[in-house]
């Protein structure tokens, strides 16, 4: 899949946002390393705390079908009824990807548009980061 057709699907991903108290929308779509691809959406809660992230969603999608193995995430987000942005992701989100992706090489690609995309490694946006390694005794 090319980084443009995974910023596609985080696109149209994002119309499914469950997003009432922010109306900020954010779609996702996550690839695994043998090409299958899973979308989320943020979906918001009136607590606010319950509310989940689309990069969490769609990595929660994916690793409750068995996958561990990752290769990147497309991300696009802004406004209901504004420009997208460059959207990146939070510092729980960064901390998800952490658990599952090797940071010198998971890349999360940041979309406006299909033409319009930055893209970043996970070392990049979390420097220094926590992970599993870590624990290893």
């Amino acid at each position: 899949m090319t980084e443009k057709e995974l910023v596609k699907q985080a696109i149209q991903a994002r119309e499914k946002s469950y997003s009432p108290y922010s109306h900020f929308m954010v779609g996702a779509c996550l690839e695994t390393q043998d090409g299958t691809c899973y979308t989320g959406c943020n979906v918001e809660n009136a607590a606010y705390t319950p509310t989940n992230c689309a990069e969490r969603t769609a990595f929660f999608k994916a690793v409750s079908e068995g996958e561990r193995a990752f290769k990147r995430i497309a991300i696009a987000g802004g406004p209901k009824d504004g420009e997208k942005q460059f959207c990146t992701p939070c510092g729980v989100c960064r901390q998800v990807m952490m658990e599952f992706c090797e940071p010198e090489s998971f890349q999360i690609i940041v979309a406006k548009s299909e033409e319009e995309y930055e893209v970043h490694t996970l070392s990049e946006l979390l420097p220094k980061g926590f992970g599993p390694e870590n624990l290893d005794r």
